[in-house]
Formats: structure tokens, C-alpha cells, sequence
């Protein structure tokens, strides 16, 4: 357990990279490295775009993109498609940093930070999308919704909403890690090179999926989808 010990207080610890003299941590040089390639991918993808004989890449890109689009649109109704293109882009960063781990680079959901940033990132959006769709009155209305005497329990909802999404990112990245290091204790050889292969892949798609389809139910229930 003192090894397991050792390399959670390893995993935890935030490392610093110097940058012409700047304390950078790793987690933000690891993020500026993602935005960068998807920057650079987005690029290749949508130049040349054409209307008449598109390309297969093209056809590709577009039968994605749409079926990305309905699905959050789906969910939002049609109030919400102006968030969607937040939350592909939320979705590609959180994907990218859950998936980095497959080459040995610590991904940027292991810093609480980053979490942190990003629940506060949507909850600011979807705190947003309820004025912009309500009005200021219709939004403090629903603040007192079904009855004025749930009013503190309904701010304190806000209030807990960053909090989970938050820690639900991180504690199941952390978790993963926990539980390969479990894993190369009871069994070193072989098995945990498949676990890893599992936790850095299909888990780490899967707590993207998480995280954005949550923001998107709350996003729903503030503009008041429902309604």
C-alpha cells in the first residue's frame, strides 16, 4: 500500500515547466499542445469544402457533424443548438486530454484545475441559457419554483452543479488510475497492459460523454425545455 501510496501523491502532484522563465503547470503546456492540434486538425478538415461533388472526407465530416448536432440538439431543443458548438468543442478537449494517456503524457483531467475550469466553464453557460432563454424575471421566477419556500434549495442546486460535474470528471480519471495501480500490484504482467488499454480508451470516452450530456440536462432544465 506504501507504493500505491507513493504514486498517488505522484499522480496528484502538479508539475511545474519552466517557459522562458514562466512556472507553467504541465496540465496547461499539455492543454495548449491539445488545442493546437485540434486547431490544426479542424484545418485540414474543412479546407476545400465544396458544395457540388464533395469529397468522401467531406461526406464523412458532414455525417458526423450532424449527427453530433442533432443529438445535442435533441436534447436542447431548438433553443439550445446555439450551445452546441460549445459543446462538441467541450467534448473534443475533455476526449483528447482523457485519451492522451495512451502515449505516456499525463492528461490534463488528473489536475483538479482543469476540472474545476471546465465546470465552472458550463455552469456559466448554463446559468446563461436560462436568462437568455427566460428573461431576467422568468429566471428568478424559476428559482422559486414549484413553491417560494424551495428557493434556497434551488440556488443551492446552482451552487452544488459545478461541484459535481467538477468531481465526477476528476474522481473517475483519479479512479482509473487507483484502480490500474490495484491491478499491477495483485497481477504485474500482461493483464494490467489490458486494463490500461481500457481505462485510457473506452473509460476515458465515456466520462467525456459524462460530462457533456450532463451540462446538456442542465442546460435544458434552466432554459426550461420542459415548459
Amino acid at each position: 500500500m506504501n507504493a500505491l501510496t507513493a504514486a498517488l501523491k505522484e499522480e496528484l502532484n502538479v508539475e511545474m515547466i519552466s517557459l522562458g522563465g514562466l512556472q507553467v503547470p504541465e496540465s496547461v503546456v499539455v492543454s495548449w499542445g491539445i488545442m493546437l492540434f485540434l486547431v490544426i486538425v479542424s484545418i485540414l478538415l474543412t479546407r476545400n469544402l465544396k458544395v457540388d461533388h464533395i469529397s468522401r472526407r467531406q461526406a464523412i465530416l458532414e455525417l458526423v457533424v450532424t449527427m453530433i448536432d442533432n443529438f445535442f440538439t435533441g436534447l436542447l431543443g431548438e433553443q439550445g443548438r446555439r450551445y452546441v458548438p460549445y459543446l462538441m468543442t467541450v467534448a473534443l478537449y475533455i476526449a483528447c486530454s482523457n485519451l492522451i494517456g495512451v502515449f505516456g503524457i499525463k492528461p490534463p483531467t488528473k489536475d483538479l484545475n482543469v476540472t474545476a475550469a471546465l465546470a465552472l466553464m458550463s455552469i456559466c453557460l448554463i446559468e446563461y441559457s436560462g436568462i437568455h432563454a427566460r428573461g431576467g424575471k422568468g429566471f428568478l421566477k424559476s428559482l422559486t419554483a414549484p413553491t417560494p419556500i424551495m428557493t434556497p434549495m434551488n440556488i443551492l442546486e446552482i451552487a452544488i452543479r459545478p461541484t459535481s460535474l467538477c468531481m465526477r470528471l476528476f474522481g473517475n480519471v483519479l479512479g482509473a488510475f487507483v484502480i490500474m495501480e490495484l491491478i499491477k500490484l495483485v497481477v504485474p504482467v500482461f493483464v494490467p497492459a489490458i486494463f490500461s488499454l481500457y481505462f485510457d480508451l473506452f473509460d476515458g470516452l465515456i466520462q467525456t460523454y459524462v460530462f457533456v450530456f450532463l451540462t446538456s440536462l442542465f442546460m435544458k432544465e434552466s432554459i426550461g425545455g420542459e415548459e
